[in-house]
């Protein structure tokens, strides 16, 4: 259930109201201009997406910038400071320099969008585009000025202790480690950006649950498994989800669903 008030702060002017939503989010409600550029923004990012088969350098980035998220001191998180050189010169984003010079063309055809929402948008879209769930997507994210501190994204070389860290700080829990962790069916590992090199399925442009598959059925020559995700297999609390994602598709759909909302807007519309 939800209710409209007025916003009593100041906002700019396409966020003029505040969606009131009794479970625990409040989502500015933007301008009917605003929800159009979103709209026709997906459809470009739709054919941008699917001409270059850039989704998971998108999925990435939006995961990047969203997942530096800090719950204790509400700093970071998905507002658009992924754009600026100092975030992307962190290690962790060594390569998201093309995802930005892939999407600067369709960024200037929406100025009234924030980059914030449209980091977040080219995400959803990227899942949407190769075969995914589809995400609920809220707009009206502002952006903000200041990068985080470089070390809150998780480090592919370390194990479940650092896991529960990083994620801990952006709030997760051990269901949601697992299950964005199915992810990586998209997507793969380049040496010179991660030290790593490979992709972890046999197709990287296909949104399915075939990452747990391959989990389960060992290593492979020409597949990756990095150690944080051998993790997943030896942690006795991690396990279970695999092998629940890797039975059940379905399931895997629905969790993920619920829990890339939850990184995508991790520190925004808090009730």
């Amino acid at each position: 259930m939800r209710v409209l008030v007025f916003c009593s702060c100041p906002c700019n002017d396409h966020f003029t109201f505040e969606e009131i939503d009794i479970m625990g989010k409040a989502y500015p409600t933007v301008s009917e201009e605003y929800l159009k550029a979103v709209e026709k923004c997906k459809r470009k990012l739709r054919a941008l997406i699917a001409e270059k088969n850039c989704a998971p350098i998108m999925v990435r980035l939006a995961w990047h910038s969203a997942g530096t998220f800090d719950v204790k001191t509400k700093t970071g998180g998905p507002f658009g400071t992924i754009k600026h050189p100092n975030e992307l010169a962190h290690g962790a984003n060594n390569g998201l320099d093309i995802a930005i010079r892939l999407l600067e063309p369709i960024k200037e055809q929406f100025p009234i969008l924030s980059y914030a929402d449209f980091v977040q948008l080219a995400g959803v879209v990227a899942v949407e585009v190769t075969g995914g769930p589809e995400i609920p997507f809220h707009p009206g994210r502002q952006d903000k000025p200041e990068p985080p501190p470089e070390g809150r994204l998780p480090d592919a070389s370390k194990g479940s202790d650092h896991l529960r860290d990083v994620f801990g700080h952006m709030g997760l829990s051990d269901k949601e480690i697992v299950v964005l962790s199915g992810a990586h069916t998209l997507g793969r590992c380049h040496k010179e950006r991660s030290g790593f090199e490979g992709p972890w399925t046999r197709n990287p442009l296909v949104f399915d649950n075939s990452y747990f598959k391959e989990l389960l059925s060992g290593e492979k020559e020409g597949l990756l498994q990095l150690p944080t995700d051998k993790v997943l297999l030896e942690d006795p609390s991690f396990r279970p989800f695999v092998e629940k994602y890797a039975a059940d598709e379905d399931a895997f759909f629905a969790d993920y669903k619920e829990a890339h909302l939850a990184l995508s807007e991790l520190g925004f519309a808090d009730a």
